[in-house]
């Protein structure tokens, strides 16, 4: 699996990214279905974290067979992965963060995800006429994207895998500094009440898996992407953190 993905500008439409989805893709339809997503021309891009603490896990297969979507892996298919692979795991814990539908899995229908799931890049940067912008789930161990980008397409070291899957430092501690060699980069990971931006960096986990709402920016432009006048998502019930 490369861990690092290029993709080309999207000419025809727009480019949309959003955060953590953790099994709402219904929730996630509707939200694209307010904003007039095209498939034919659209392009939609996930900052990782597809599965766990939701209804429809399951579709997760469905939505990475779709040609107009893109994800990179979350901490939540890194445990997947794991589970199966082998390696440390904490099995309460990955069971109270939402695993328990894939733990209960039989095997042959884990090894489904997983191998799906281990074909996620790490990192994703989108062309765009504006700038190249960046996706990973968590955040970069390096103010540099071209050395992330050295590091993941050489060395594939499990150390910057863990910050660009795991790590909540740059909120934390309001790190302002810009990630060079991008426009903008984009993550998710830690939930926040309201996109957020510290120097470049976009957190866009807005909690539209639990009580909160999906988030939608535009990658070209960077503006967060409304309904259509009068058109709403559906209401969801509160769901816990």
């Amino acid at each position: 699996m490369g861990r690092l993905r290029r993709m080309i500008a999207n000419l025809r439409g727009r480019d949309l990214a959003v955060g953590d989805i953790h099994g709402h893709f219904q929730r996630l339809q509707q939200c694209l279905d307010a904003v007039d997503f095209d498939p034919a021309v659209d392009r939609l891009f996930s900052v990782g974290d597809l599965v766990d603490r939701g209804p429809d896990n399951e579709a997760a297969l469905e939505w990475l067979a779709k040609p107009w979507f893109h994800a990179v892996q979350g901490n939540h298919e890194a445990l997947a992965i794991t589970r199966v692979r082998g390696g440390k795991l904490d099995l309460a814990m990955y069971r109270e963060a939402g695993g328990g539908w894939f733990i209960d899995l039989p095997r042959a229908e884990q090894l489904r995800f997983v191998e799906r799931f281990e074909q996620l890049p790490i990192a994703i940067e989108v062309e765009s006429a504006a700038g190249l912008v960046g996706l990973l789930h968590a955040d970069s161990p390096t103010a540099d994207w071209l050395q992330l980008r050295t590091w993941l397409e050489l060395l594939d070291d499990p150390k910057v895998r863990q910050v660009c899957q795991w790590s909540r430092r740059r909120l934390r501690a309001g790190d302002t500094e810009p990630v060079q060699g991008l426009r903008a980069l984009l993550v998710g990971h830690t939930p926040v009440p309201q996109a957020t931006l510290l120097g470049n960096v976009w957190h866009l986990d807005t909690g539209g898996w639990a009580s909160g709402h999906f988030t939608l920016v535009d990658m070209r432009s960077l503006k967060l992407v409304s309904p259509r006048p009068g058109v709403t998502a559906q209401p969801r019930p509160r769901a816990p953190a």
